[in-house]
């Protein structure tokens, strides 16, 4: 049997994205080179041991987490073989994501000066868009009078609804009365009329970050978007409502932003304080 000719056949039915499937083919390969047996003889005491050394040999649980679910989708959506595979592994990952203050974040977007450059790096922190999100934003998906806008086809190929800055939704009017764009325009694209690409996105958040003072080698476009959401449970947001803005698929995966709160652990009060 062609394994990973068979996962790509089945996950390009379901419409994954060429990076899913290759990840899944990856492995799935790895965890046939660990086991050595044939697909038919897999028990899920096989499956089990290999994510546990996989976890012994120091693997995060996220990672751990992929192999889960590429093994699942094997057995249960490729071969059809009711596998009843339910382990689960923490995904916080041990080092936490870097997050700028508010005040960090406004004096990096007040060092870009180019006006759809500092646009585009509100828009990814404002409303927590990844950044190929960002570049692939069409005019038709934006709703600036109700201050909202929807991610098409984003990661997972999921849909999601994300928030708009008041303070940017006049700003993208203007940009789509400047540069006359239409509903299936993209809503940034180059002096040279073609879309972004993402290391002019990243170069941007360098310069300003540099310009800003800060340590500019920490920063990159998802900082703000870990900024976003760590700002946004600061402010009494609920994990739910964080999870939802993100796209997140498992409530695990926003959890992280509890840790990176500062607001949430300084108002905890030591029981030393009740005595």
């Amino acid at each position: 049997m062609e394994i990973a000719e068979a996962i790509r056949k089945e996950a390009s039915r379901r419409k994954y994205s060429p990076r899913t499937i290759e990840t899944y083919q990856k492995c799935v390969e790895r965890f046939f080179r660990y086991c050595g047996k044939e697909p038919k003889e897999v028990t899920k005491k096989d499956i089990k041991e290999f994510l546990e050394d996989l976890d012994k040999s120091g693997k995060s649980g996220g990672t751990i987490h992929i192999y889960l679910n590429s093994l699942k989708f094997f057995f249960e959506d490729v071969l059809r073989r009711n596998m009843q595979i339910d382990i689960r592994y923490s995904r916080l990952p041990e080092k936490l994501p870097r997050v700028l203050t508010k005040e960090e974040v406004k004096r990096l977007i007040g060092k870009i000066g180019n006006w759809k450059h500092r646009l585009m790096i509100e828009l990814l922190y404002g409303a927590g868009l990844r950044v190929s999100e960002l570049i692939n934003m069409k005019v038709k998906d934006l709703e600036t009078d109700k201050k909202y806008g929807f991610v098409r086809q984003g990661k997972g190929n999921r849909d999601r609804m994300f928030i708009l800055p008041k303070i940017a939704c006049e700003k993208i009017r203007n940009l789509i009365e400047i540069e006359r764009l239409g509903g299936e325009d993209n809503l940034f694209l180059s002096n040279k009329k073609e879309k972004y690409n993402v290391r002019t996105i990243q170069e941007i958040v360098k310069k300003s970050a540099k310009l800003s003072g800060l340590n500019y080698k920490e920063i990159h476009c998802h900082t703000l978007r870990h900024s976003f959401a760590t700002h946004l449970i600061e402010q009494g947001s609920s994990v739910s409502e964080v999870q939802s803005l993100l796209g997140h698929k498992s409530p695990e995966t926003t959890l992280v932003y509890l840790h990176t709160s500062t607001s949430k652990m300084i108002n905890i009060k030591s029981p030393l304080d009740n005595f």
